[in-house]
């Protein structure tokens, strides 16, 4: 655990640093080669683990939700996130704690049922609920957030300090993406092309800019994402906090053992990995549309493990405070 432990934080350090100089480079190489590798091995490791759900058949309501929000059409040129989007992941997201505490299936019809009405609510009355939900949850909350509770948990379970230690350089690294600001090296058009037109909306919500509806706003707006300082400070943190989102998942290959799936199914994996690949090489906007839905789907059959992690951390800080 401390070798993993002490890996980790050099892997965040190094994804940092390359962050700091080449961050939208960064990014596009992690989403296209990382990206599809993270999210096949860790859908075939949540399977053998149930999905980290009690009972049967729960698993199917995330599959239909995760279905629904890929076939949702795109928000209109006025919205940088569609409400259809954001209710289904809530849903998601509340159902999948109700799916983690329950098997009991009329507690899991009442459950979803009370979700389903409080998202749409929520999201009805509070614009700021459904950004979070529609945009942030499935992007820097899900490779940020919910990656530093599944570190701080597994840290507060080994009472590890190497752990402690690691979780601490997690918190920093944010800090130095945003206040160290070195030498720029400025992203070329290929780079920018693919980037605005497939993430781009991220990092205009972030920065408080408006989808761009005249040509002079997206120029003004593409100053602000790719030129200005706090956008190269924004761009720098969610490099940094997607490539280690991977990285983490690969490092403690030992621990959580996803790679022992057997041969056909890891010969399966490395396969469609390889098609994954060839379609961002071909095109990388053509591959960012067509795997959209694996990230989604990924997204979504992990949020009975996040809900885990969160859990599990409130129990061990709640077993510390009380001593016991």
């Amino acid at each position: 655990m401390d070798r993993v432990n002490y890996l980790n934080i050099g892997l965040m350090l190094a994804a940092c640093g390359v962050a700091l100089f080449v961050p939208f480079e960064l990014f596009l190489f992690a989403y296209a080669v990382l990206g599809p590798a993270h999210y096949l091995t860790e859908i075939s490791w949540l399977q053998k683990r149930s999905f980290f759900i009690k009972g049967r058949g729960g698993v199917w309501v995330l599959l239909l939700l995760a279905v629904l929000a890929f076939l949702t059409p795109a928000p209109s040129a006025a919205q940088s996130v569609s409400f259809s989007f954001a209710v289904y992941t809530a849903v998601a997201f509340g159902g999948a704690l109700v799916l983690v505490l329950t098997d009991n299936a009329k507690y899991r019809a009442f459950g979803l049922a009370v979700v389903t009405g409080l998202s749409l609510l929520l999201l009805h009355l509070f614009g700021a609920a459904a950004a979070l939900m529609g945009l942030f949850v499935p992007t820097l909350v899900h490779v940020y957030v919910f990656t530093g509770f599944f570190m701080l948990f597994g840290a507060l379970k080994e009472k590890s300090a190497s752990g402690y230690a690691a979780f601490g350089v997690f918190l920093l690294c944010p800090l130095v993406c945003v206040f160290l600001d070195p030498t720029r090296w400025e992203p070329s058009p290929f780079v920018v092309v693919r980037y605005w037109l497939g993430f781009s909306h991220l990092n205009l919500a972030v920065l408080g800019i408006d989808v761009p509806k005249t040509r002079a706003e997206g120029g003004a707006a593409g100053l602000a994402v790719f030129q200005s300082a706090a956008g190269y400070a924004l761009m720098r943190f969610i490099a940094f906090a997607y490539t280690y989102h991977y990285f983490n998942w690969f490092s403690k290959t030992s621990i959580i053992k996803w790679h022992e799936a057997g041969a056909v199914r890891l010969t399966a994996v490395a396969v469609l990995w390889l098609a994954a690949v060839g379609v961002y090489a071909y095109d990388y906007v053509i591959g960012v549309r067509v795997l959209f839905c694996l990230s989604l789907l990924h997204v979504y059959l992990e949020f009975p493990l996040n809900h885990v992690s969160i859990l599990g951390t409130y129990r061990e800080l709640r077993a510390r405070l009380s001593g016991a």
